[in-house]
């Protein structure tokens, strides 16, 4: 969608894709996206999947101070508060990101819509749309740095690609998810 959305709005990539076919594919592979995440819902595991809602769903005053001081954890390293599955910056990623995407179909939509019936246009859409955008792809690469190259998360890539995680890197990182799940557990 990222690169579909820039032939379509980017004049210096307008020339890769013809519009129709940018507009097609951008189409579909939005859809495409919402067909997945309908499936995992409906044939994934509903109970893993609500209690990971709930987690992320959850703030306390750990997640507060993991978030006050994320910024010069990241810049000079440091001991963040004991967190759970989710440190409190996963919980607000996930949350954005869900935000921004229900944004970016509503918003998408409604351009998609307003070019077969006008009453659908409506001002400030497409700058919506762009800004959504913009921040959606700096939290996806903020993401992948975090997962891919920076040394004291880069672990976790693990965890989501393979499913576990090592224990004392979870000790470190996630006290107390390690403290309240049993071993069996850990690789949910």
């Amino acid at each position: 969608m990222l690169f579909t959305g820039l032939c379509l709005s980017v004049s210096s990539f307008q020339g890769i894709l013809d519009r129709p076919t940018a507009k097609a594919w951008h189409l579909w592979s939005s859809i495409v996206l919402a067909a997945g995440l309908a499936l995992i819902t409906l044939l994934g595991n509903r109970a893993a999947l609500a209690r990971t809602a709930r987690e992320i769903d959850r703030f306390d005053g750990d997640d507060g101070r993991w978030l006050k001081g994320a910024p010069g954890r990241l810049l000079r390293g440091g001991t963040a508060p004991p967190q759970g599955r989710f440190n409190a910056g996963q919980k607000l990623n996930a949350a954005l990101i869900g935000g921004l995407m229900l944004a970016m179909y509503v918003t998408g939509f409604l351009l998609w819509y307003g070019e077969r019936d006008t009453t659908y246009r409506f001002a400030g859409t497409v700058i919506v749309h762009d800004w959504g955008t913009l921040i959606l792809m700096c939290l996806i690469a903020g993401h992948l740095y975090l997962a891919v190259l920076h040394p004291a998360t880069r672990h976790a890539l693990r965890g989501m690609t393979l499913g576990d995680v090592d224990e004392d890197w979870a000790r470190k990182h996630h006290a107390k998810w390690v403290e309240r799940a049993p071993a069996s557990d850990r690789d949910a």
